[in-house]
Order: C-alpha cells, then sequence, then structure tokens
C-alpha cells in the first residue's frame, strides 16, 4: 500500500528571475547572483536559525513549482545533451521528476533581521526562479558532502563550459551595479537550449527587472539591448 505523504514550504526565495529562460542549470555556477530567502509567518522564529551563521555554504529543498505535471517519464532529455539523447531520469537533475523536488548548495552571506519579515537568508550562487517554494534548509557539512574522488558522468564534459560574452559599456551601465557580474555570468552559461544553433536570432531573457537581447555565433554571446520591462 502506498502512503500519501505531504510537504508545506517554509519559505520562499526571491530572485532576479521572473522566467525560467537564462537561469543557471546548476547552483554555485553563477556565484554573483544573489538571492533572499524569506520564511512564512508561521517559520520566522529567530531560534530556528540558532548556529546556522557559521557555515558557509546550505543546502536547499525546493519545490520545482513551474514544472508539476500529472505523469511521469523514466527517461528525459538533459539540454546539454543536445536535447535529443535519454538517460534515466534518476541520472539527471532534470525538473521533470516523479516527485519535483531540487536540490541548491548554495553560499550564505549572512542573516538579516528585518521589522516585517524577520530574519532573511542573503544567499548567492542560486539557480532558481523568483518565489520558489522552499521545502527544507540544511547546513553544506565540507567533510562529509564534498567528494574530491567524484566522477560526473556525462555531464563532466560541460564542467568548463563557458561562452565569451561581449557587452558594451554603454548597456552594462543600465542595470544597477551590483547586478552585471551576476548577468555576465548567467549569460556565459549559455541561456539556450543546447539544439538551438541559429546564429542570426535575437534571444530575450528577463533579469532583475530588465530585458536582455543577445545573439550567439559560435562561442561567442553578444549582447544588442537591454531594455527595463515596463
Amino acid at each position: 500500500m502506498q502512503e500519501a505523504h505531504s510537504m508545506k514550504p517554509i519559505a520562499h526565495i526571491h530572485t532576479d528571475f521572473k522566467e525560467k529562460f537564462g537561469i543557471p542549470r546548476q547552483s554555485g555556477r553563477a556565484a554573483s547572483l544573489t538571492g533572499r530567502i524569506v520564511f512564512l509567518p508561521a517559520y520566522r522564529n529567530p531560534d530556528a536559525l540558532r548556529g546556522l551563521s557559521g557555515f558557509s555554504h546550505i543546502w536547499l529543498l525546493f519545490d520545482f513549482s513551474k514544472s508539476h505535471r500529472s505523469t511521469w517519464s523514466a527517461t528525459v532529455r538533459p539540454p546539454r545533451l543536445g536535447g535529443n539523447e535519454r538517460v534515466g531520469v534518476f541520472a539527471s537533475r532534470s525538473p521533470f521528476r516523479p516527485n519535483p523536488i531540487g536540490l541548491s548548495s548554495v553560499r550564505l552571506l549572512g542573516i538579516e533581521k528585518t521589522e516585517n519579515e524577520g530574519d532573511v537568508l542573503l544567499v548567492s550562487g542560486v539557480d532558481l526562479l523568483d518565489m520558489t517554494p522552499i521545502y527544507d534548509i540544511k547546513p553544506y557539512l565540507p567533510f562529509s558532502d564534498c567528494h574530491p574522488d567524484a566522477t560526473g558522468g556525462y555531464a563532466e564534459k560541460m564542467q568548463d563550459f563557458h561562452l565569451q560574452v561581449d557587452c558594451s559599456e554603454a548597456f552594462l551601465k543600465q542595470l544597477p551595479e551590483e547586478k552585471r557580474a551576476a548577468l555576465l555570468e548567467c549569460l556565459a552559461e549559455d541561456p539556450r537550449p543546447a539544439y538551438q544553433d541559429e546564429p542570426e536570432r535575437i534571444y530575450s531573457m528577463q533579469f532583475a527587472g530588465f530585458d536582455i537581447h543577445f545573439t550567439v555565433h559560435g562561442d561567442a554571446l553578444n549582447v544588442t539591448g537591454i531594455d527595463a520591462v515596463e
């Protein structure tokens, strides 16, 4: 007999991504990308965070809230394999899973005490959509969570992959200074699906309240415009 279980969100994370397109595919790949984790009122007890500030990184267990499906597939097509090669769902980090649960390791920058939101966690290296529900938070333990001799399977060949990003100073200056490094890091990760190779196509992604327009030729990404979202 199968047991039914339910989990309640304890918090939501606020990030610069209102849409899925452009979000880094793994945490830590865009180290400058920041987020704020705001707890729901029932969990705004400072005692629950006692001792957390001593850790440099934390694990986030979260809901792929925009990827819920009523059915699941045993195989998926990882974008970095061109979208044509299938692997087992449990050999991937695809959001389309039997249970749409994600896991991210992020850097804990600090704990901000606020009057209206309680204690807020400030984090970086995020790979989450704005307002993603957080189910749980755990400290990252380097002596047990880090495995220097680990192998990365088919994903290993993408470890050092980056596009060369060309963005003029005039375009960059349209963004707040504290957002510029994160944008360049996200673009270097190549937001496009791996199966798309259209040099003349102008892509657009939303980031921090701006529409970022760009083209990709080979391994070079060129930003063609930055406009504030109206």
